[in-house]
């Protein structure tokens, strides 16, 4: 249950950067000459396939995470995520970080755009669904802190329900953009924007402190550590995490 919370909170929450980042695409949906309840329809599909896509994500990168979780390294996971973001806010407030110096990544997302701005001219409310897939795609400060989320959730099922929340989280601004968005000015967008940042570099302090072990609870919570070595068993066997031998000439360590 708080794995869902934390994923629907930061995507309610959260979401409010959507209005400043992906309002426009919401805004422009073609939806506006469908009557209301084909409208509603339609925007429900768009983010469905956006929720989808979301989904997908947290599955790939909840496999990621749990691949760390095996091999032992929740701690250095959750530290490096941290500052990983908190880099990540850095060099986006710079010169330094700037798509265009990476020609796959920029050609990718500019045929993402592409692609999304062909769709726009389609009828049909299947089309949404694609463009929804497609919207979550691109760049976004939210969806990678979803998607950090969902890698130190440390495995592939809670990795795909943690974005999933998260998508649904996201979808109450979503719907309020399209209906409303009309009265939402530039300057609030943008203040909007301004404000994501903070919220990266809080997300990630807190993936820092968790990853320090420092025994706080749902804050830093230790990692369990099993170090049980047996020596002089003549019959050992395992039962789930304990290992017990004949108690003749067995002593755990």
């Amino acid at each position: 249950m708080p794995l869902i919370l934390s994923a629907i909170l930061l995507g309610l929450f959260g979401s409010f950067h959507c209005i400043g980042m992906c309002g426009p695409i919401a805004l422009a949906l073609p939806v506006h000459h469908f009557s209301s309840i084909k409208k509603y329809l339609g925007i429900f599909i768009y983010n469905l396939g956006r929720i989808f896509t979301y989904t997908f994500l947290g599955l790939l990168f909840g496999l990621l995470g749990q691949s760390f979780f095996l091999g032992g390294f929740q701690q250095i996971l959750s530290i490096t995520i941290g500052a990983f973001l908190l880099l990540s806010v850095i060099l986006t407030n710079t010169k330094w970080l700037n798509f265009k110096h990476f020609n796959f990544i920029y050609s990718f997302i500019n045929s993402v755009k592409i692609q999304i701005g062909n769709l726009f001219n389609k009828k049909g409310l299947h089309f949404l669904f694609f463009i929804g897939l497609l919207n979550g795609l691109l760049p976004c400060g939210l969806v990678y802190l979803g998607i950090a989320g969902a890698i130190a959730s440390g495995h592939y099922i809670k990795g795909a329900e943690f974005m999933f929340y998260f998508g649904i989280g996201t979808v109450p601004i979503m719907y309020a953009v399209a209906f409303l968005g009309q009265f939402i000015t530039v300057k609030y967008r943008n203040t909007i924007r301004h404000a994501m940042p903070y919220l990266v570099s809080i997300m990630a302090l807190m993936l820092i402190i968790r990853g320090l072990n420092l025994g706080i609870p749902y804050l830093s919570p230790q990692f369990e550590k099993e170090n049980i070595k047996v020596t002089c068993c003549e019959k050992p066997y395992k039962s789930k995490s304990q290992i017990k031998c004949s108690p003749k000439k067995c002593h755990n360590k």
